[in-house]
């Protein structure tokens, strides 16, 4: 297939709806084999009556009637699903996101037994002979006993003749296939009857979707339905990896680490196959090849402490937004800010050149709530909207004096928590309309998303600053 923006062409303005969906409303799973629980065989009752479980039937419905795709939660991320098995449905995704032709994508399976039907020629019958090879390969059994449902992406050999459309591999010898844990999302699967290929439900190159808002952001007006389930837990996209070849490789740093893919036999040796940054040729696994995951400011990567001459430099007078993870401090220099007087006006805040506009006892009133300066959310409850807190900062420049609006958010200490957030909080510096984001750099192996975080963080930057 040749490369090129796979939404070229005019797309009809839709109506796009979004319906609510709670896991818990929509019925129950039965397993026939509890110990197996989904990698079994387990099958889905509905609750009658049931306004959740009758949005997901219309969202079935569609995706087995129709071209249009259908955007819904994952763990990691919303995605936007099409029937696998359908070119002019796989092409609606393409349509929807303005998505490069040659971006192969990942399909979405809800069932061992599904998985393994996709993996048989399309064309074979059925013999009165030996019982067929298992056709996933050894290497990965280990991987689906461990980290399935969840957010892991085995690349596998395509079958000859394949039931899936060519637009999924984009003309590859291999497919991308992973079990998300998600009940909403499982539960999608097996009522559509079909594997769905669903890549992020956003538009080509923007930050992942985590919330049902996002994907209306992007992509209102080009699709029909999106289904809320409510934020993401994961918050980055998941691991893809390559068992076909000796030693296996990592094509994507997601939900599963490095350390934990060695843990399992076969994977002791694994390596690092991916760039960070967009890389060229053709793409082996989706999100290898084009920019992704930026928001419409510019972002400026930093490898240590953010102060105000950084900022004037930078920021030129502009609006800025701070991405604060590990280290940095609200308003940059806490200690300072803490021992200020309560003097009601702008006052110093532990930099010659950097003031900040803001009632003072209220400042304190903040401290003294809380010991660690941090946004006012739960820790490790997903939250659908950052607060981004406002500054006005002052930077001398000689006899002038530069006023820039600062907004600032903390991601907290927890690398599982700045993997979460992460995607919401480039989107709203995007909605407060700032020029620069300034992120806090994390060390790649703080924690088992950290070298997910760090990728997509470089993916996104227009430069790396090391202080």
């Amino acid at each position: 297939m040749a490369s090129g923006n796979g939404g070229a062409g005019q797309t009809q303005q839709r109506n796009t709806r979004v319906l609510k969906v709670e896991a818990s409303k929509i019925g129950h799973f039965v397993f026939d084999d509890p110990q197996l629980c989904f990698l079994g065989n387990w099958r889905l009752q509905l609750s009658e009556d049931s306004p959740d479980a009758a949005n997901m039937l219309e969202a079935a419905s569609q995706l087995r009637g129709s071209d249009l795709p259908v955007a819904f939660p994952t763990e990691t991320v919303y995605g936007l699903g099409a029937d696998a098995t359908r070119s002019s449905a796989v092409r609606g995704i393409y349509n929807a996101k303005q998505r490069p032709s040659d971006n192969p994508l990942i399909v979405h399976v809800s069932s061992l037994s599904q998985l393994r039907k996709l993996l048989m020629p399309s064309s074979r019958t059925a013999s009165s002979g030996d019982p067929p090879q298992d056709p996933v390969p050894h290497i990965y059994h280990s991987l689906i006993s461990r980290f399935w449902p969840g957010p892991l992406t085995i690349l596998l050999p395509l079958p000859t003749p394949s039931s899936l459309a060519p637009e999924v591999t984009t003309s590859l010898p291999t497919v991308a296939v992973r079990m998300p844990s998600s009940p909403l999302a499982l539960a999608l699967i097996q009522l559509a009857g079909v594997p769905l290929a669903a890549p992020s439900a956003n538009a080509s190159s923007k930050p992942s979707p985590t919330t049902a808002a996002h994907v209306l952001h992007d992509l209102s007006g080009r699709i029909d339905l999106i289904l809320d389930g409510g934020s993401c837990t994961v918050g980055v996209e998941s691991t893809v990896v390559d068992g076909l070849i000796d030693p296996p490789v990592i094509l994507r740093p997601g939900g599963v680490s490095i350390d934990m893919l060695r843990d399992c036999p076969g994977w002791r040796d694994v390596k690092i196959a991916y760039k960070d940054g967009a890389e060229t040729g053709v793409p082996r696994a989706p999100g290898m090849k084009y920019k992704h995951y930026s928001p419409n400011a510019k972002v400026l990567l930093f490898h240590g402490r953010l102060d105000a001459a950084l900022v004037k430099e930078y920021g030129n007078g502009g609006s800025v937004g701070v991405l604060r993870t590990k280290t940095w401090e609200l308003g940059f220099l806490r200690t300072n800010l803490q021992s200020s007087k309560d003097t009601g006006t702008t006052e110093a805040i532990g930099h010659p050149d950097l003031c900040i506009s803001r009632d003072s006892h209220q400042i304190r009133e903040s401290l003294n709530a809380r010991t660690e300066i941090e946004d006012i959310r739960p820790q490790n409850t997903p939250s659908p909207v950052l607060s981004a807190q406002h500054f006005q900062v002052h930077l001398d420049d000689g006899p002038e004096q530069i006023s820039t609006d600062l907004w600032t958010i903390g991601l907290g200490p927890d690398t599982a928590d700045i993997a979460r957030d992460l995607f919401s909080a480039l989107r709203e510096f995007d909605r407060k309309g700032v020029d620069i984001i300034c992120v806090e750099s994390i060390n790649d192996d703080e924690g088992d998303a950290a070298a997910a975080v760090m990728n997509r963080l470089r993916k996104a930057a227009e430069a790396e600053i090391t202080l």
